[in-house]
C-alpha cells in the first residue's frame, strides 16, 4: 500500500487537484430504521463476473452484480502498482461484503439484501462517473433500495 506522503509530488497533485462534479447540497433526511432497510453494495474494487469485459481505466462504467452470484465467479480487474490485492484474494468481503450483509439480513439487523449490487473501477476520475449517477439512482430505486453500503477501495 502506498501512502500519500510517499507519492511523488506529481501524483499527489494529480489526486488532490482533480476536477470534482458539483451535485449541489442535499439535506439529510430521516428514513426507516436499519432493520427496515433494503441494502445494496456499491464498491470501487473493479469487480465483475469472469465472462464480462474488464474495466477500462479512466472510463466511467460499472458492473451489475446479482445478490445470488456465486462469489467464486467474481474477479477483480483493478490493477495498479499502488494497490494491494492480498485482502481480496483472502476474503472477498474486504471489498464486497455480501456475506456480511446476508448475515445481517438473516439475524434481522437489516431488512433485506438488494437484488443487485454495483461495482466501479476506483482509479477513475470522478467526472467520468458523473453521468452514471442518475442511472444508478434509478436502478437502486427500481430495486427498492433505501440504504447503501459503500465499499471504497
Amino acid at each position: 500500500m502506498v501512502y500519500m506522503r510517499d507519492m511523488s509530488r506529481a501524483a499527489y497533485d494529480r489526486i488532490m487537484n482533480q476536477e470534482l462534479p458539483d451535485y449541489g447540497v442535499t439535506p439529510c433526511s430521516e428514513g426507516p430504521s436499519l432493520a427496515e432497510r433494503r441494502i445494496a453494495i456499491v464498491t470501487t474494487s473493479g469487480l465483475h463476473r469472469r465472462d464480462e469485459k474488464s474495466f477500462t481505466l479512466g472510463v466511467g462504467e460499472y458492473r451489475v452484480i446479482p445478490h445470488d452470484i456465486d462469489v467464486s465467479d467474481l474477479i477483480m480487474s483493478h490493477v495498479s502498482t499502488n494497490f494491494d490485492r492480498t485482502g481480496f484474494q483472502q476474503d472477498l468481503n474486504v471489498v464486497f461484503p455480501i456475506e456480511r450483509l446476508r448475515e445481517l439480513a438473516a439475524d434481522g439487523s437489516i431488512g433485506a439484501v438488494a437484488d443487485y449490487h454495483y461495482a466501479f473501477m476506483g482509479a477513475t476520475p470522478p467526472t467520468a462517473h458523473e453521468a452514471l449517477a442518475d442511472d444508478l439512482a434509478g436502478l437502486l430505486q427500481q430495486d427498492g433500495v433505501n440504504g447503501v453500503a459503500l465499499a471504497g477501495v
